[in-house]
Protein backbone atom coordinates (compact mmCIF):
# COMPACT_ATOMS: atom_id res chain seq x y z
CA UNK A 1 0.00 0.00 0.00
CA UNK A 2 3.02 2.66 0.72
CA UNK A 3 4.79 1.60 -2.57
CA UNK A 4 5.96 4.83 -4.66
CA UNK A 5 3.51 4.39 -7.80
CA UNK A 6 5.51 8.12 -9.22
CA UNK A 7 8.33 9.70 -9.47
CA UNK A 8 9.09 13.03 -10.62
CA UNK A 9 12.58 14.77 -11.83
CA UNK A 10 11.98 18.24 -12.49
CA UNK A 11 14.69 19.87 -14.73
CA UNK A 12 17.14 18.19 -17.42
CA UNK A 13 20.74 18.61 -17.88
CA UNK A 14 23.60 16.32 -16.54
CA UNK A 15 21.67 16.38 -12.98
CA UNK A 16 18.28 15.65 -14.47
CA UNK A 17 18.95 13.17 -16.86
CA UNK A 18 21.39 11.48 -15.11
CA UNK A 19 18.99 10.91 -12.14
CA UNK A 20 16.18 9.80 -14.83
CA UNK A 21 18.46 7.34 -16.38
CA UNK A 22 19.39 5.59 -13.17
CA UNK A 23 15.62 5.61 -12.39
CA UNK A 24 14.79 4.08 -15.67
CA UNK A 25 17.34 1.80 -15.44
CA UNK A 26 17.42 0.38 -12.13
CA UNK A 27 13.48 0.27 -11.63
CA UNK A 28 13.05 -0.36 -15.55
CA UNK A 29 9.50 1.94 -15.18
CA UNK A 30 7.93 -0.97 -13.54
CA UNK A 31 8.22 -0.44 -9.86
CA UNK A 32 6.64 2.92 -10.08
CA UNK A 33 6.56 5.54 -13.02
CA UNK A 34 9.32 7.99 -14.25
CA UNK A 35 8.59 11.61 -15.46
CA UNK A 36 11.26 14.39 -15.86
CA UNK A 37 9.72 17.40 -16.76
CA UNK A 38 11.94 20.16 -18.73
CA UNK A 39 11.43 23.26 -20.88
CA UNK A 40 13.94 23.66 -23.57
CA UNK A 41 13.35 27.56 -23.47
CA UNK A 42 15.42 27.23 -19.80
CA UNK A 43 19.00 27.12 -20.59
CA UNK A 44 21.36 25.11 -18.92
CA UNK A 45 24.58 25.25 -16.88
CA UNK A 46 26.58 23.24 -18.43
CA UNK A 47 29.60 24.62 -20.09
CA UNK A 48 31.73 21.30 -20.59
CA UNK A 49 32.38 18.82 -18.18
CA UNK A 50 35.88 17.05 -16.29
CA UNK A 51 35.23 14.26 -14.43
CA UNK A 52 36.71 12.21 -11.58
CA UNK A 53 37.23 8.31 -11.97
CA UNK A 54 34.28 7.56 -9.58
CA UNK A 55 32.22 7.96 -12.73
CA UNK A 56 33.04 4.76 -14.21
CA UNK A 57 30.55 3.32 -11.35
CA UNK A 58 27.86 5.58 -12.91
CA UNK A 59 28.59 4.55 -16.44
CA UNK A 60 28.60 1.00 -15.13
CA UNK A 61 25.07 1.17 -13.28
CA UNK A 62 23.46 2.33 -16.42
CA UNK A 63 25.98 -0.31 -18.78
CA UNK A 64 27.28 2.88 -20.75
CA UNK A 65 29.14 1.20 -23.93
CA UNK A 66 32.49 3.40 -22.74
CA UNK A 67 33.29 4.13 -26.28
CA UNK A 68 30.06 4.71 -27.77
CA UNK A 69 29.67 7.16 -25.04
CA UNK A 70 32.78 8.86 -25.77
CA UNK A 71 31.89 9.14 -29.64
CA UNK A 72 28.80 10.52 -29.02
CA UNK A 73 29.66 13.33 -25.97
CA UNK A 74 32.81 14.40 -28.18
CA UNK A 75 35.06 13.33 -24.94
CA UNK A 76 38.66 12.60 -24.38
CA UNK A 77 40.36 10.90 -21.48
CA UNK A 78 41.27 12.52 -18.39
CA UNK A 79 44.02 11.27 -16.13
CA UNK A 80 44.04 13.93 -13.33
CA UNK A 81 44.33 18.20 -13.17
CA UNK A 82 47.29 20.34 -13.69
CA UNK A 83 47.52 23.33 -11.22
CA UNK A 84 49.43 26.13 -12.51
CA UNK A 85 50.67 29.25 -10.76
CA UNK A 86 48.89 27.74 -7.56
CA UNK A 87 51.99 27.83 -5.15
CA UNK A 88 53.52 30.87 -6.91
CA UNK A 89 54.27 32.21 -10.43
CA UNK A 90 55.93 29.58 -12.48
CA UNK A 91 55.12 26.82 -10.59
CA UNK A 92 53.14 23.64 -11.18
CA UNK A 93 52.01 20.28 -10.33
CA UNK A 94 49.98 17.29 -11.39
CA UNK A 95 46.88 16.11 -9.08
CA UNK A 96 47.34 12.72 -10.95
CA UNK A 97 44.75 9.57 -10.41
CA UNK A 98 45.42 6.32 -9.23
CA UNK A 99 48.18 4.80 -7.77
CA UNK A 100 51.83 7.04 -6.97
CA UNK A 101 54.76 4.02 -6.90
CA UNK A 102 54.05 1.31 -5.14
CA UNK A 103 53.46 0.66 -1.30
CA UNK A 104 55.96 -1.68 0.55
CA UNK A 105 56.02 -3.63 3.90
CA UNK A 106 52.53 -2.36 4.56
CA UNK A 107 53.93 2.01 4.59
CA UNK A 108 52.66 3.56 1.81
CA UNK A 109 54.95 5.12 -0.18
CA UNK A 110 54.84 8.22 0.02
CA UNK A 111 56.50 8.19 3.45
CA UNK A 112 59.84 6.28 1.80
CA UNK A 113 59.78 9.02 -0.91
CA UNK A 114 59.68 11.83 2.13
CA UNK A 115 62.72 9.91 3.76
CA UNK A 116 64.62 10.08 0.44
CA UNK A 117 63.01 13.98 -0.05
CA UNK A 118 64.26 15.10 3.18
CA UNK A 119 67.97 13.67 2.45
CA UNK A 120 67.95 15.37 -0.84
CA UNK A 121 67.93 12.23 -2.58
CA UNK A 122 64.32 11.81 -4.37
CA UNK A 123 63.61 12.03 -7.44
CA UNK A 124 60.29 14.16 -8.47
CA UNK A 125 57.17 12.74 -6.98
CA UNK A 126 56.00 12.69 -10.84
CA UNK A 127 58.57 10.17 -11.89
CA UNK A 128 57.08 7.70 -9.49
CA UNK A 129 53.60 8.32 -11.00
CA UNK A 130 52.49 6.77 -14.04
CA UNK A 131 49.53 9.22 -15.01
CA UNK A 132 51.69 12.22 -14.30
CA UNK A 133 54.07 11.26 -16.58
CA UNK A 134 51.32 10.37 -19.13
CA UNK A 135 49.82 14.17 -18.54
CA UNK A 136 52.86 15.31 -19.13
CA UNK A 137 53.80 13.04 -22.20
CA UNK A 138 50.49 13.33 -23.28
CA UNK A 139 50.04 9.81 -23.29
CA UNK A 140 46.79 7.27 -22.66
CA UNK A 141 45.55 3.74 -22.97
CA UNK A 142 43.19 1.84 -20.42
CA UNK A 143 44.69 -1.26 -17.82
CA UNK A 144 45.88 -4.19 -19.29
CA UNK A 145 46.49 -8.15 -17.67
CA UNK A 146 50.02 -6.69 -17.03
CA UNK A 147 50.76 -8.66 -13.79
CA UNK A 148 52.28 -6.16 -11.59
CA UNK A 149 52.50 -3.69 -13.62
CA UNK A 150 51.09 -0.16 -13.36
CA UNK A 151 49.70 -0.79 -16.79
CA UNK A 152 47.33 -3.44 -15.00
CA UNK A 153 45.31 -0.71 -13.13
CA UNK A 154 45.40 3.11 -14.58
CA UNK A 155 42.70 5.11 -13.17
CA UNK A 156 41.24 7.63 -15.51
CA UNK A 157 37.91 9.89 -16.25
CA UNK A 158 36.75 12.05 -18.59
CA UNK A 159 36.00 15.12 -20.35
CA UNK A 160 33.11 15.73 -22.05
CA UNK A 161 30.55 17.88 -23.52
CA UNK A 162 27.67 18.18 -20.91
CA UNK A 163 24.90 19.05 -23.40
CA UNK A 164 25.90 16.52 -25.77
CA UNK A 165 25.77 13.81 -22.36
CA UNK A 166 22.72 15.21 -21.24
CA UNK A 167 20.88 14.36 -25.16
CA UNK A 168 22.74 10.74 -24.61
CA UNK A 169 21.34 10.41 -21.61
CA UNK A 170 17.75 11.37 -22.02
CA UNK A 171 17.96 8.80 -25.07
CA UNK A 172 18.86 6.22 -22.93
CA UNK A 173 16.09 6.72 -20.23
CA UNK A 174 13.31 7.67 -22.68
CA UNK A 175 14.20 3.84 -23.98
CA UNK A 176 13.57 2.45 -20.65
CA UNK A 177 10.24 3.91 -20.12
CA UNK A 178 11.37 7.41 -18.85
CA UNK A 179 8.43 10.28 -20.00
CA UNK A 180 9.25 13.57 -20.82
CA UNK A 181 7.46 16.44 -20.41
CA UNK A 182 8.20 19.84 -21.81
CA UNK A 183 6.94 23.20 -20.12
CA UNK A 184 7.65 25.39 -17.22
CA UNK A 185 6.71 25.05 -14.06
CA UNK A 186 4.16 28.03 -13.02
CA UNK A 187 2.64 26.99 -9.59
CA UNK A 188 3.84 24.03 -7.08
CA UNK A 189 0.49 22.93 -4.98
CA UNK A 190 0.88 21.20 -1.25
CA UNK A 191 -1.16 18.83 1.23
CA UNK A 192 -1.95 19.90 4.40
CA UNK A 193 1.16 18.66 6.05
CA UNK A 194 3.40 20.48 3.84
CA UNK A 195 4.56 17.88 1.01
CA UNK A 196 4.35 18.40 -2.66
CA UNK A 197 1.09 17.18 -4.19
CA UNK A 198 1.44 18.47 -7.80
CA UNK A 199 3.21 20.37 -10.15
CA UNK A 200 1.00 23.00 -12.49
CA UNK A 201 2.60 23.89 -15.49
CA UNK A 202 2.24 26.57 -18.45
CA UNK A 203 -0.19 24.92 -20.57
CA UNK A 204 -2.24 24.30 -17.61
CA UNK A 205 -1.12 20.75 -17.27
CA UNK A 206 -1.33 19.41 -13.58
CA UNK A 207 1.31 16.52 -12.90
CA UNK A 208 1.12 14.73 -9.69
CA UNK A 209 3.75 12.89 -7.63
CA UNK A 210 4.68 10.57 -4.57
CA UNK A 211 8.53 11.54 -4.87
CA UNK A 212 9.95 14.92 -6.57
CA UNK A 213 13.24 15.22 -7.40
CA UNK A 214 14.85 18.70 -7.49
CA UNK A 215 17.30 19.54 -10.69
CA UNK A 216 16.16 22.74 -11.29
CA UNK A 217 19.01 24.03 -10.50
CA UNK A 218 20.58 27.17 -8.46
CA UNK A 219 17.08 28.69 -7.83
CA UNK A 220 15.85 25.52 -6.26
CA UNK A 221 12.38 25.55 -7.11
CA UNK A 222 10.96 23.02 -5.18
CA UNK A 223 13.43 22.33 -2.44
CA UNK A 224 13.92 26.11 -1.73
CA UNK A 225 10.75 28.17 -3.28
CA UNK A 226 8.31 25.52 -1.85
CA UNK A 227 9.80 24.32 1.34
CA UNK A 228 12.43 26.87 2.43
CA UNK A 229 14.93 24.63 3.14
CA UNK A 230 17.93 27.49 4.01
CA UNK A 231 21.28 27.15 2.07
CA UNK A 232 24.41 27.11 3.97
CA UNK A 233 26.78 30.05 3.09
CA UNK A 234 30.46 29.16 2.60
CA UNK A 235 32.06 31.74 0.33
CA UNK A 236 33.73 33.34 3.24
CA UNK A 237 36.22 30.16 2.76
CA UNK A 238 35.82 30.11 -1.12
CA UNK A 239 35.20 33.69 -2.28
CA UNK A 240 34.73 32.88 -5.78
CA UNK A 241 31.63 33.94 -6.83
CA UNK A 242 31.27 34.26 -10.33
CA UNK A 243 32.66 32.59 -13.58
CA UNK A 244 33.08 33.42 -17.67
CA UNK A 245 32.67 30.76 -19.82
CA UNK A 246 33.84 30.27 -23.56
CA UNK A 247 34.49 27.54 -25.91
CA UNK A 248 37.31 27.57 -28.33
CA UNK A 249 38.46 25.99 -31.70
CA UNK A 250 40.85 23.19 -31.08
CA UNK A 251 44.39 23.94 -31.42
CA UNK A 252 46.52 20.57 -31.93
CA UNK A 253 45.83 17.42 -29.94
CA UNK A 254 43.80 17.08 -26.61
CA UNK A 255 46.20 16.84 -23.65
CA UNK A 256 44.61 13.99 -21.00
CA UNK A 257 44.69 16.18 -18.15
CA UNK A 258 42.28 19.44 -16.82
CA UNK A 259 44.18 22.52 -16.36
CA UNK A 260 43.75 24.93 -13.55
CA UNK A 261 46.08 28.17 -14.42
CA UNK A 262 45.84 30.25 -11.13
CA UNK A 263 45.16 33.97 -12.28
CA UNK A 264 44.89 37.18 -9.97
CA UNK A 265 41.55 36.57 -8.22
CA UNK A 266 41.00 33.19 -9.44
CA UNK A 267 41.36 30.92 -12.00
CA UNK A 268 41.28 29.85 -15.38
CA UNK A 269 39.83 26.03 -16.64
CA UNK A 270 40.64 24.86 -19.95
CA UNK A 271 39.08 21.21 -20.85
CA UNK A 272 39.94 19.68 -23.72
CA UNK A 273 37.28 17.94 -26.14
CA UNK A 274 37.88 16.17 -29.27
CA UNK A 275 35.90 19.22 -31.69
CA UNK A 276 36.71 21.87 -28.91
CA UNK A 277 37.91 23.35 -26.03
CA UNK A 278 36.38 24.37 -22.73
CA UNK A 279 37.85 27.28 -21.07
CA UNK A 280 36.16 29.13 -17.83
CA UNK A 281 37.37 31.54 -15.63
CA UNK A 282 36.53 31.28 -12.16
CA UNK A 283 36.88 34.46 -9.95
CA UNK A 284 35.51 36.55 -7.17
CA UNK A 285 33.50 39.53 -7.95
CA UNK A 286 35.47 41.14 -4.66
CA UNK A 287 38.60 41.27 -6.31
CA UNK A 288 37.71 41.57 -10.25
CA UNK A 289 34.73 43.04 -11.97
CA UNK A 290 33.30 41.16 -14.90
CA UNK A 291 35.08 42.84 -17.35
CA UNK A 292 38.36 42.47 -16.46
CA UNK A 293 38.11 38.71 -15.91
CA UNK A 294 36.38 38.14 -19.04
CA UNK A 295 39.13 40.13 -20.94
CA UNK A 296 41.56 38.09 -18.80
CA UNK A 297 40.02 34.74 -19.79
CA UNK A 298 39.75 35.97 -23.85
CA UNK A 299 43.28 36.93 -23.65
CA UNK A 300 44.20 32.98 -23.06
CA UNK A 301 42.51 31.30 -25.35
CA UNK A 302 44.08 28.51 -27.49
CA UNK A 303 41.81 29.22 -30.53
CA UNK A 304 39.09 31.51 -31.85
CA UNK A 305 36.01 31.62 -29.54
CA UNK A 306 33.16 29.65 -30.94
CA UNK A 307 30.75 31.82 -29.21
CA UNK A 308 29.98 34.93 -27.00
CA UNK A 309 30.99 34.27 -23.07
CA UNK A 310 28.46 33.75 -20.52
CA UNK A 311 28.57 34.52 -17.39
CA UNK A 312 27.59 32.56 -14.17
CA UNK A 313 27.06 33.81 -10.86
CA UNK A 314 27.10 31.32 -7.60
CA UNK A 315 26.98 31.21 -3.80
CA UNK A 316 29.44 28.41 -2.71
CA UNK A 317 27.65 25.98 0.00
CA UNK A 318 24.91 23.45 0.42
CA UNK A 319 21.30 23.09 1.26
CA UNK A 320 20.53 22.69 5.18
CA UNK A 321 18.17 19.87 4.04
CA UNK A 322 19.33 17.93 0.44
CA UNK A 323 15.98 16.22 1.20
CA UNK A 324 12.32 17.49 2.57
CA UNK A 325 9.59 16.19 3.16
CA UNK A 326 9.22 14.21 -0.45
CA UNK A 327 11.25 15.92 -2.28
CA UNK A 328 15.08 15.84 -2.58
CA UNK A 329 17.52 18.01 -4.06
CA UNK A 330 20.12 16.82 -6.51
CA UNK A 331 22.63 19.27 -8.72
CA UNK A 332 22.44 22.48 -8.46
CA UNK A 333 19.70 22.83 -6.79
CA UNK A 334 21.53 20.89 -3.13
CA UNK A 335 24.11 23.34 -3.40
CA UNK A 336 27.30 24.51 -5.22
CA UNK A 337 31.24 23.44 -5.16
CA UNK A 338 33.63 25.05 -7.59
CA UNK A 339 34.83 22.85 -10.85
CA UNK A 340 38.32 23.09 -9.19
CA UNK A 341 38.76 19.63 -8.53
CA UNK A 342 36.02 18.30 -10.51
CA UNK A 343 33.47 17.09 -8.36
CA UNK A 344 30.03 18.61 -9.55
CA UNK A 345 29.02 15.58 -11.42
CA UNK A 346 30.57 12.99 -8.77
CA UNK A 347 27.87 15.05 -5.89
CA UNK A 348 25.39 14.06 -8.23
CA UNK A 349 26.03 10.20 -8.54
CA UNK A 350 26.92 10.58 -4.82
CA UNK A 351 23.39 11.43 -3.89
CA UNK A 352 21.45 9.04 -7.14
CA UNK A 353 23.64 6.44 -5.22
CA UNK A 354 22.20 7.22 -1.54
CA UNK A 355 18.73 7.81 -3.02
CA UNK A 356 18.93 4.24 -4.24
CA UNK A 357 20.10 3.08 -0.58
CA UNK A 358 17.37 5.10 1.32
CA UNK A 359 14.97 4.97 -1.66
CA UNK A 360 11.47 5.77 -0.02
CA UNK A 361 8.59 4.53 0.06
CA UNK A 362 5.45 6.74 1.05
CA UNK A 363 5.75 7.16 4.55
CA UNK A 364 9.09 8.70 3.90
CA UNK A 365 10.76 7.79 7.34
CA UNK A 366 12.23 10.46 9.12
CA UNK A 367 15.07 8.89 10.69
CA UNK A 368 16.18 7.49 6.53
CA UNK A 369 16.12 11.21 5.39
CA UNK A 370 17.78 12.46 8.57
CA UNK A 371 20.73 10.14 7.83
CA UNK A 372 20.88 10.77 4.16
CA UNK A 373 21.31 14.43 5.00
CA UNK A 374 23.60 13.42 7.65
CA UNK A 375 25.77 11.76 4.81
CA UNK A 376 25.43 14.58 2.35
CA UNK A 377 26.31 16.97 4.53
CA UNK A 378 29.71 15.01 5.13
CA UNK A 379 30.27 14.72 1.53
CA UNK A 380 30.13 18.32 0.75
CA UNK A 381 32.47 19.39 4.05
CA UNK A 382 35.10 17.08 2.88
CA UNK A 383 35.17 18.41 -0.67
CA UNK A 384 35.04 21.62 0.70
CA UNK A 385 37.78 22.15 3.12
CA UNK A 386 39.63 19.94 -0.20
CA UNK A 387 39.10 22.77 -1.85
CA UNK A 388 39.96 25.27 0.89
CA UNK A 389 43.33 23.64 1.11
CA UNK A 390 43.80 24.94 -2.44
CA UNK A 391 43.94 28.10 -1.83
CA UNK A 392 44.72 28.78 1.67
CA UNK A 393 48.36 26.58 1.10
CA UNK A 394 50.07 29.22 -1.13
CA UNK A 395 52.93 31.50 -1.08
CA UNK A 396 51.11 33.75 -3.32
CA UNK A 397 50.84 37.45 -2.12
CA UNK A 398 50.98 39.30 -5.46
CA UNK A 399 47.33 40.52 -5.10
CA UNK A 400 44.75 41.36 -2.31
CA UNK A 401 43.19 38.38 -3.47
CA UNK A 402 45.69 35.69 -2.89
CA UNK A 403 46.47 37.82 0.39
CA UNK A 404 43.20 36.91 1.84
CA UNK A 405 43.28 33.54 1.04
CA UNK A 406 46.46 32.79 3.02
CA UNK A 407 45.28 34.34 5.80
CA UNK A 408 41.76 33.52 6.16
CA UNK A 409 40.81 31.28 9.23
CA UNK A 410 40.20 27.36 7.62
CA UNK A 411 37.90 24.75 9.50
CA UNK A 412 39.41 23.18 11.97
CA UNK A 413 39.22 20.08 10.11
CA UNK A 414 41.10 21.34 7.43
CA UNK A 415 43.73 22.84 9.81
CA UNK A 416 44.36 19.27 12.05
CA UNK A 417 44.76 17.69 8.53
CA UNK A 418 47.72 20.23 7.56
CA UNK A 419 49.28 20.23 10.34
CA UNK A 420 49.39 16.20 11.04
CA UNK A 421 50.96 16.06 7.35
CA UNK A 422 53.30 18.75 8.47
CA UNK A 423 54.65 17.07 11.41
CA UNK A 424 54.61 13.51 10.43
CA UNK A 425 53.58 13.22 6.89
CA UNK A 426 50.52 11.27 8.08
CA UNK A 427 47.10 11.73 6.39
CA UNK A 428 44.19 9.53 7.51
CA UNK A 429 41.12 9.09 5.20
CA UNK A 430 38.17 9.32 7.88
CA UNK A 431 34.86 7.80 7.08
CA UNK A 432 35.55 7.17 3.16
CA UNK A 433 35.68 10.58 2.44
CA UNK A 434 36.04 11.65 -1.21
CA UNK A 435 39.51 11.86 -1.34
CA UNK A 436 42.18 9.75 -0.67
CA UNK A 437 45.26 10.02 1.27
CA UNK A 438 47.10 10.38 -1.94
CA UNK A 439 44.74 13.03 -3.80
CA UNK A 440 45.58 14.91 -0.06
CA UNK A 441 49.31 14.11 -0.40
CA UNK A 442 50.06 15.13 -3.90
CA UNK A 443 48.26 18.69 -3.36
CA UNK A 444 49.84 19.56 0.12
CA UNK A 445 53.30 19.05 -1.63
CA UNK A 446 51.86 20.57 -4.57
CA UNK A 447 50.80 23.82 -2.39
CA UNK A 448 54.20 23.46 -0.63
CA UNK A 449 53.50 21.98 2.40
CA UNK A 450 56.20 19.88 3.07
CA UNK A 451 56.77 17.43 6.02
CA UNK A 452 59.36 17.82 8.69
CA UNK A 453 59.37 13.52 9.43
CA UNK A 454 58.00 10.29 8.09
CA UNK A 455 56.69 6.93 9.13
CA UNK A 456 58.90 6.26 11.66
CA UNK A 457 58.54 2.08 9.59
CA UNK A 458 59.78 3.65 6.39
CA UNK A 459 63.22 3.30 8.09
CA UNK A 460 63.26 -0.84 8.41
CA UNK A 461 65.65 -0.35 4.87
CA UNK A 462 69.13 0.51 4.77
CA UNK A 463 69.90 3.52 2.98
CA UNK A 464 71.13 1.27 -0.10
CA UNK A 465 67.96 -0.76 0.10
CA UNK A 466 65.83 1.75 -0.35
CA UNK A 467 67.74 3.49 -3.02
CA UNK A 468 67.71 -0.27 -5.23
CA UNK A 469 63.87 -0.31 -4.69
CA UNK A 470 62.94 2.88 -5.19
CA UNK A 471 64.94 2.94 -8.53
CA UNK A 472 63.28 -0.19 -9.38
CA UNK A 473 59.84 1.62 -8.81
CA UNK A 474 60.76 4.31 -11.13
CA UNK A 475 62.28 2.48 -14.07
CA UNK A 476 59.55 0.40 -13.69
CA UNK A 477 56.82 3.61 -14.02
CA UNK A 478 59.10 4.56 -16.63
CA UNK A 479 58.84 1.85 -18.86
CA UNK A 480 55.15 1.22 -18.67
CA UNK A 481 54.73 5.11 -19.62
CA UNK A 482 57.01 4.75 -22.89
CA UNK A 483 54.54 1.57 -23.58
CA UNK A 484 51.73 3.75 -23.50
CA UNK A 485 50.35 5.44 -26.90
CA UNK A 486 49.59 9.17 -27.62
CA UNK A 487 46.43 9.91 -25.96
CA UNK A 488 45.08 11.09 -29.41
CA UNK A 489 45.88 8.39 -31.70
CA UNK A 490 44.31 6.15 -28.63
CA UNK A 491 41.21 8.14 -29.57
CA UNK A 492 41.51 7.48 -33.08
CA UNK A 493 41.53 3.68 -32.51
CA UNK A 494 38.88 3.01 -30.16
CA UNK A 495 36.33 5.87 -29.84
CA UNK A 496 37.02 8.90 -32.53
CA UNK A 497 33.92 10.60 -32.95
CA UNK A 498 32.43 12.03 -36.21
CA UNK A 499 33.68 15.52 -36.68
CA UNK A 500 30.72 17.66 -38.30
Amino acid sequence: MNKLKKIIVLGGGSAGWMTAAALGKVLKNQFCHIQLIESDQIGTVGVGEATIPQIMLYNQLIGLDEDEFMRRTQATFKLGIQFKDWLKPGHSYYHAFGEVGKNMEGIQFYHYWLRQHLQGKAAPLDEYTLTSLACDERRFMRSIDAGNSPLSNIAYAFHFDAGLFALYLRELAQGWGVERTEGKVQSVQQWDNGFIRSLQLDDGSVHEADFFIDCSGFQGLLIEKTLQAGYEDWSHWLPCDSAVAVPCAKVGDPWPFTRAAAQKAGWIWRIPLQHRTGNGHVFSSKFMSDDEATSLLMQQLDGEALAEPRLLKFTTGKRKKFWSKNCLAIGLASGFMEPLESTSLHLVQAAISKLFSFFPDRRFEPADIDEFNRQMDFDYQRIRDFLILHYHATERDDSAFWRHCRTMDVPAELTQKIEQFRASGRIFRFNQEMFSDLSWFEVMLGQGITPTAYHPLADMFSDDELAKRMDSIRAVVRKSVDYMPSHQDFINQHCKAAMK
